[in-house]
């Protein structure tokens, strides 16, 4: 393989509105309906149980190599067991020749890379995603890939909750961002609006803490492992994360594949999918060894903080067919709220025409 240069507490504690108890009641979201987390059941899996699913590699392999660009983050650390897997021989036991493409945080770009044919598949932050594949990217998701990585923080002495930052300003690194849009999604829950309630200011990400400590923000939003490294600096605290509430058993990162891929060549785009899939699973039973292997790629880290990193993430989680369907709807309502997406955007049916079932 060559790299070219370059959520545990129940699903929908949502109340209030009565379009928002509509959809949930349209939707259906049983506890039992949503992803697999830690071993639990999902409906639409194709086979007997999640565990039969992951290591059932010999259904999912392709008959003969395949060559293969895989768009990617390679400096995320949440993203370290794709980056990895082919140091367990995970992509190739698919019979996957895969190139990694790092477009680092630029998703507009990596989007792009495949609805043009330059990337055939890549993973990402469903919240960065969204707003894109409504905008018509040709590019279909297949399957979530774990929780975590996104943190709110704040110095003790200031805001102890989400409703005490009405009227505060949140650093963030980009007004786009994956944790921008979850935090303000969380504080709309929370009776904030995030649009006429809070000041937003952006901040190169090494910024963050000591715009914290100057007090030239209340709070300061991102994703690991800068967030993680943050959090450790005395006096901060962590006001919330994205293993929260409905949260707490969603992915945040999904796979998506070109749209052509996925039309055309769908035992590729399943292979490519079920090898990241089982990566992750694999990296929630050996975070150590993915540590080690991931360091090399990282800037002044240390292989505790991406041991310590990856075990706050839950690798054990993934969803796929129907309970992934799902999961996006959750995402596309609340994006809807703070009006990232457009008002007009039926949550199921947007969630079910940027997905393609590649198990079936």
């Amino acid at each position: 393989m060559t790299i070219h240069t370059f959520n545990r507490r129940r699903l929908l504690g949502m109340a209030g509105a009565a379009t928002a108890a509509a959809l949930v009641g349209r939707l259906g979201y049983a506890a039992e309906a949503v992803a697999v987390h830690a071993g639990h059941a999902v409906q639409g899996l194709p086979v007997a149980s999640p565990v039969d699913f992951l290591q059932d590699t010999a259904r999912w392999a392709l008959p003969e190599p395949r060559k293969v660009r895989l768009a990617v983050n390679l400096n995320a650390v949440c993203l370290a067991p794709v980056t990895v897997a082919d140091t367990q021989g995970i992509f190739e036991q698919h019979n996957l020749d895969v190139e990694f493409v790092n477009f680092g945080n630029s998703t507009e770009v990596l989007l792009e890379s495949m609805a043009t044919g330059k990337a055939d598949a890549a993973v990402g932050m469903a919240l960065r995603w969204l707003k894109a594949l409504e905008q018509g990217f040709d590019v279909q998701l297949t399957g979530g890939t774990h929780g975590g990585c996104l943190r709110l923080l704040a110095r003790e002495g200031g805001p102890g909750d989400l409703p005490a930052l009405k009227g505060a300003t949140i650093g963030v690194t980009d007004m786009a961002a994956a944790d921008k849009n979850f935090f303000a999604l969380m504080l709309k829950r929370h009776g904030v609006d995030p649009s006429r309630d809070i000041t937003w200011r952006v901040y190169p990400v090494d910024l963050l803490g000591p715009a914290l400590d100057k007090g030239e923000i209340q709070a300061a939003s991102g994703s690991d492992p800068m967030m993680y490294r943050v959090k450790q600096r005395p006096g901060i605290v962590e006001l919330s994360n994205n293993l929260t509430e409905d949260y707490a058993n969603l992915s945040c990162c999904v796979i998506g594949v070109s749209g052509t891929l996925a039309r055309q060549d769908k035992p590729v785009a399943a292979a490519i999918s079920h090898a990241i899939l089982q990566a992750h699973a694999w990296a929630a039973q050996h975070p150590e060894a993915v540590a080690e292997h991931f360091l090399p790629l990282t800037v002044n880290s240390s292989r505790e903080e991406l041991l310590a990193i990856l075990r706050e993430h839950t690798h054990a989680h993934y969803s796929v067919g129907e309970a992934f369907v799902k999961e996006i709807a959750v995402y596309a309502r609340d994006l809807k709220q703070i009006e990232v997406l457009r008002s007009r955007t039926d949550p199921l049916e947007f969630a079910e025409s940027i997905h393609a079932d590649v198990f079936a």
